[in-house]
């Protein structure tokens, strides 16, 4: 028999959710970053075996909407879990699950499997889970995957969602940009808040180099030139890392230019967070 279906992953801002679904792909299709609210868009995963094909859905975390890009945010994690086989509810084993998130679990129509994530960490708290996994180490990650299968609708002949070869539907654009948007995130920490964005404005490959520019935006100037850093030396730090993340996914050399663009309050406007693919 095959199995094949969809899997959700939800869960409060960093909880692991990105960690989770690298994990369990194999792949990096997800950033990762310490900051909550990392991840924008629904990003599928896509693993696949002789005699199955799970396809993680990467949701953004559940939180009260404030603007636009939260709003849209909000929509696709609701979009998500209504239309997969299985919901992983995902509980950071360092914290103690809220009220709020028993009650959104208790009124899931989806079937749902509690995860408690990070138990590579000290001082765990103690709660009831369905499995508890640790993306870094890999503990538990095959037995997820069993659990996991277990609930998925079989069929008696193969029946791939996605060609054999795919992990993730997104293009690889949007996972260069993203590459770009992490490694600002990481550098930056705590100096420029979640109103970063990237947009590739030009892509242009041949047989042997790939020339990418791409415009890291922010809100406002102040947050500009912390961006670009004393001597450029910030900018360069980001465009070196993603350079390498480029050039190892592409196969080839990559000529990366990246500049820094301020558009006042993105956030704010849907129709710049729905131009930006969020």
């Amino acid at each position: 028999m095959f199995r094949a279906g969809y899997v959700a992953l939800v869960g409060l801002p960093n909880a692991g959710k990105s960690s989770l679904v690298n994990a369990l792909v194999g792949q990096k299709v997800a950033i990762i970053s310490s900051k909550p609210q990392t991840t924008r868009d629904n990003i599928l995963g896509i693993l696949t075996g002789s005699d199955y094909q799970i396809v993680f859905v990467d949701t953004p975390g559940i939180h009260h909407s404030k603007n636009a890009l939260d709003r849209a945010m909000s929509k696709n994690v609701r979009a998500a879990v209504s239309g997969v086989d299985l919901v992983l509810y995902l509980m950071d084993g360092s914290k103690t699950p809220t009220d709020e998130e028993k009650e959104y679990i208790a009124h899931l129509e989806t079937p749902c499997l509690v995860v408690k994530t990070k138990i590579d960490l000290k001082n765990l708290k103690s709660f009831d889970a369905d499995i508890e996994v640790s993306s870094l180490t890999g503990e538990n990650i095959d037995a997820l995957k069993e659990k996991i299968l277990e609930h998925l609708p079989e069929y008696q002949d193969k029946h791939y969602i996605y060609d054999e070869d795919m992990y993730t539907d997104k293009s690889v654009k949007f996972l260069i940009a993203e590459e770009i948007r992490e490694k600002a995130l990481n550098i930056l920490h705590q100096e420029v808040p979640h109103g970063v964005a990237v947009e590739i404005i030009r892509f242009n490959e041949s047989e042997d180099i790939c020339y990418i520019d791409a415009d890291l935006i922010c809100e406002n100037d102040r947050h500009k030139g912390m961006i670009i850093g004393k001597g450029g030396q910030t900018l360069k730090k980001i465009g070196s890392y993603a350079r390498g993340f480029a050039e190892e996914l592409l196969g080839k050399k990559v000529m990366l230019k990246i500049f820094v663009r301020v558009e006042k309050d993105w956030r704010d406007r849907p129709d710049k967070v729905k131009s930006l693919g969020y």
